[in-house]
């Protein structure tokens, strides 16, 4: 009986030091580093954002003035070599123009006016001037925004890859070399995101000749921006 008691005991004070958790080991030294790539290149697509709007007495007659106006825009652009898929149309609207200067008189309707918008991609630059300069003879009278981009910005895209992962490099290891170690193998690495640069850069002699309206398409620039974790080792 005692033999058991005393094994008992000493299974009993053995328990808590087993419970015990194993020391931690210290988490291996690492750093990341973002580091942000840019390519600049000449545009090769135009994407024109226009419209029309008009106006009459009932919402029956400005609909079907406006309709009429888009539909021969949109002829001659057809006409002008846009593809079917490079024309979009949105933005349809429609409603009351009311007149509020009668004082103390409730606003009265004084016409309807309708709007309608169209998305135009132009590929061949050469042509935007003419392009706009048809279309608002034709009867776009509103001209909402122009921007320049590629077709297929995917080199681009990737050129800026390639740059953003050097960058990240040439800091990491400069900060790595400041704090006397060197670094490791790449642990982990994300691309925090990437796409065109809205800021405007514009070439000298880039203007494209049009008969009416003169456009510079200048460069677009896409920025990607990556993080990198290296290991960092002994020196």
């Amino acid at each position: 009986m005692r033999f058991t008691t005393a094994a008992i005991l000493a299974a009993m004070l053995a328990a808590p030091l087993a419970a015990l958790p194993a020391r931690a080991e210290a988490p291996a030294p690492r750093i990341t580093v973002t580091g942000e790539g840019r390519t600049e290149t000449a545009p090769d697509m135009a994407t024109v954002s226009l419209g029309v709007q008009t106006r009459a007495d009932t919402a029956a007659a400005a609909l079907a003035e406006n309709s009429a106006q888009l539909a021969r825009v949109l002829a001659r652009l057809k006409a002008a070599g846009i593809a079917e898929r490079d024309l979009q149309t949105s933005g349809l609207g429609l409603g009351p123009q009311m007149d509020y200067s009668r004082d103390g008189q409730p606003p009265r309707v004084v016409g309807y006016e309708a709007s309608n918008q169209l998305t135009v991609r132009v590929r061949d630059l050469s042509r935007l001037g003419a392009v706009l300069d048809q279309a608002v003879g034709d009867g776009a009278n509103t001209l909402n925004g122009l921007s320049f981009g590629l077709s297929d910005p995917a080199a681009a895209l990737d050129a800026a890859r390639v740059q953003a992962v050097a960058e990240a490099r040439r800091k990491a290891r400069m900060m790595a070399e400041a704090a006397g170690a060197r670094l490791g193998a790449v642990l982990e690495m994300n691309e925090q995101g990437n796409g065109l640069d809205p800021r405007p850069m514009f070439r000298t002699g880039a203007a494209m000749e049009a008969a009416a309206v003169p456009i510079a398409g200048g460069e677009v620039g896409y920025a990607v921006s990556v993080s990198v974790t290296w290991a960092l080792l002994a020196p």
